[in-house]
């Protein structure tokens, strides 16, 4: 259970139950880190822009990355809810359970591609000593080939986990096995 008041889909009305049938439409179903915002309608519908435009929105990140970027973050925080969540989706793309356990187990245990190596440095300091981030660190993903613009996405999808995962570990944002498939990846 959340350690706030959640206003179920059930007893939802008004603009709450607009913006639940909104989500439903467009994610295939509702997330608990959705409904954990009830209170606070507008908010919901304004994270759910957010998401919607950095996870699915033009980039020339592959969708891939971006839900590898969760993947990563979200283990760096220790939040399950958002580790279950991305690795679910991270397996879309995968397709290797093996792979992803040993990756969740240890960042360095697999065979990872010259971006997903870079990737994966520059979101681990940012989500760790984000005071430490110099404009070195952006030359090294420049120096494999990110943009301009893929830096600013890499930036903000790290950045928006980090916020993301704050949320559900400080309100108690639970998940099942149900609740986190059945997704529109």
């Amino acid at each position: 259970m959340p350690w706030i008041n959640v206003i179920d889909e059930n007893n939802a009305t008004g603009e709450l139950k607009e913006i639940y049938n909104k989500i439903k439409k467009e994610r295939g179903k509702l997330s608990n880190i959705m409904k954990i915002h009830s209170l606070n309608p507008d908010a919901m519908k304004r994270h759910m822009e957010l998401y919607i435009s950095l996870m699915f929105g033009k980039s020339d990140l592959s969708r891939e990355e971006r839900e590898f970027i969760a993947v990563v973050v979200s283990k760096i925080n220790r939040c399950e809810y958002c580790i279950n969540h991305h690795k679910e989706a991270l397996m879309f793309y995968w397709k290797n359970k093996e792979k992803l356990n040993r990756f969740l187990y240890d960042f360095n245990s697999v065979t990872l591609s010259k971006r997903e190596h870079a990737i994966l440095g520059y979101v681990s300091k940012l989500t760790r000593t984000p005071s430490d981030i110099c404009k070195d660190d952006t030359e090294k993903l420049r120096n494999v080939g990110f943009t301009d613009n893929e830096i600013l996405d890499v930036t903000l999808i790290c950045s928006y986990f980090n916020f993301v995962n704050r949320i559900a570990l400080g309100l108690g944002v639970e998940f099942s096995e149900e609740e986190v498939k059945g997704y529109n990846y």
